[in-house]
This record gives C-alpha cells, structure tokens and sequence, in this order.
C-alpha cells in the first residue's frame, strides 16, 4: 500500500525575522503596557489608601491634616475611630443585620433562577421563548419605578420594616439577571449529557441535582458574587422597606446617618466604610477562581 506524504512546510523567512529580530522594541512595548497597567491601577487604587490610612488616625488630625501627612514623623496610628464606630455609632448591631440580610436575599433568587433556568434552556413548554424575553426584559425596568407601589403592598400586608419583606424584595430585583446568567450557561452545557442522562432512567430533578448544579458551580458562585455584593452594599431598597429603625437598619443606613446622628463626626466614615468592606471583599477573594468563568457563562457555545 502506498502511503501519501505532504512536504514539510517551512517558515517564511521575512516572518521569522521578523518575529525574532529587534527583541529591544518588544522589551519596550512590554514594560509600557506594565507601566500603564500600574498608572491605572494607583490612580484607582488611592483614594482606597487615602481613606485605609485615615481610618487609623486620630480624628483631630483627620479633620485638619491630609492623609499624606501621616507618613512623615512622628507617627500617630491608633484604632480610636473603629471603636468609635462599631461602638457608639451602632455599626456593631448593624453589620449582624446586613448579614441577616444579605444571606437569604443571596440564597433565595440563586435558588429560584437555578430551577427556572433549567426550564428554560432544556425543558419544552408553550411560550417558553417569548417568557424568557419577557423575564429579560424585566432588566430594563428601573428599579425606582417600583418602589411605591410595592411599598403600598407592603404597608397592607404589614411588611413594612420586617426582614421577610427586604428579603423578597431583592429577590424579585435580582432575578431577572440570575435567570439571564444561569439560563446562558445551562443552555451551554452538552446536550448528550443530557441525553446519556434520560436513556439511563434519570428524570428532569435527578438530571438538575446531579449534572447541571455540579457542572454549574463557576456560574452560581459568579451569580452569588454579584447579588450579595448588591444586596450588601444597596442604600435605597433597605431606607424605603425598612426605614431607619436601628434594630433592622442595615450598615448602609447606619452610615448614611453618621454624620447627622454624631452631628461632625464625619471623621468616623472613614473606620465605616472600611468595616463595611470587609466581608464584601472576603467574599469575593475566596470565589475569584469562579469569577471569570462564570461571566463568561454561555458567551461561547462548544
């Protein structure tokens, strides 16, 4: 039997050389994309020193010397202004219920978007195209619009100021974009998967529990990021449906209200802001691995 061979096809000489040659112009081009990488990245990143380094100063110096300052002898450090805030401005009372509410507003749209965007990317049913559109479509309505009459429900069902009543409320905001998010990535996975599946007997709750949540932890992780970092940081939701009563006032409220209920202690915003950071950026560096792979969900279908 004859076999066929292909001649060996050799680099164009004009684009060896000029991959290799002048190592001096990619060596520049290189340390410039670094430096403005760097310029960026400081210019982002200073006013997030200016207030870490005024938080540990004391508040006379805050109020009538630059941050900068603080570097230059003789050194004043101290952790006046974190007790301050975590004792007398209430932040201690208020970060407990930013976690008492952030949590289940996490968990409860995660949960109903994980079923629905099952249904939707592999489920058939009547209208099934046209309910998507219009569950999408929700992410253009401004949240604001919303807020009355939903208030005036609440007020008749007595669910203003009650924690059940914000957690349904972000639930119902940040679903549209968890069904968005996680419809785009289960519509990406192999549809033999799935096929493999049912031939052996699976049913569509053991195909959901056993294959499409285990397969679809970069999404869900990426998802719960956005949401309780919403959740956490959201000032309007929490002031309309819960008010300013201390015992249900999350971290966003409290500090909204530093400045009037101290009456110049606006110094104290900067040990505030910090505590209320804290667990939003724990969060998100011990998920970061899921990140990126769950932003990109569904943007390139295999």
């Amino acid at each position: 039997m004859s076999t066929i061979t292909f001649p060996r096809r050799e680099p164009h000489p004009i684009a060896e050389s000029h991959l290799t040659s002048n190592p001096f112009a990619r060596l520049l081009q290189r340390l410039l994309l670094h430096l403005a990488v760097i310029v960026v990245c400081s210019i982002w990143l200073l006013p997030t020193l200016a207030l870490l380094v005024s938080s540990f100063r004391p508040q006379n110096l805050v109020a009538t010397t630059g941050w900068w300052t603080a570097f230059s002898p003789p050194f004043q450090f101290t952790l006046d202004l974190y007790q301050q805030a975590l004792g007398r401005a209430g932040m201690g009372q208020s970060f407990v219920n930013s976690l008492f509410i952030s949590i289940p507003a996490t968990i409860i749209p995660i949960m109903i978007a994980a079923f629905a965007a099952y249904a939707f990317a592999w489920m058939d049913f009547p209208g099934r195209d046209w309910l998507f559109v219009a569950v999408v479509g929700l992410l253009v309505v401004p949240l604001q619009l919303t807020l009355i009459p939903i208030l005036r429900i609440y007020n008749a069902l007595q669910l203003t100021g009650t924690f059940p009543g914000i957690w349904l409320a972000h639930a119902a905001y940040g679903l549209p974009f968890a069904v968005y998010l996680l419809r785009n990535f289960f519509g990406a996975l192999p549809r033999d998967l799935f096929e493999s599946a049912y031939l052996d007997g699976a049913s569509a709750f053991t195909a959901f529990f056993r294959l499409v949540l285990p397969l679809s932890v970069p999404a869900i992780a990426s998802l719960a990021i956005f949401q309780f970092m919403w959740v956490w940081n959201d000032l309007l939701v929490a002031l309309i449906y819960l008010g300013g009563n201390p015992s249900v006032a999350p971290m966003t409220v409290t500090i909204s209200n530093l400045v009037n209920s101290l009456g110049g202690g606006w110094q104290l915003l900067t040990a505030a802001a910090f505590i209320s950071m804290l667990l939003p950026l724990l969060v998100f560096f011990s998920l970061q691995q899921y990140f990126v792979r769950g932003i990109l969900a569904g943007s390139v279908k295999g």
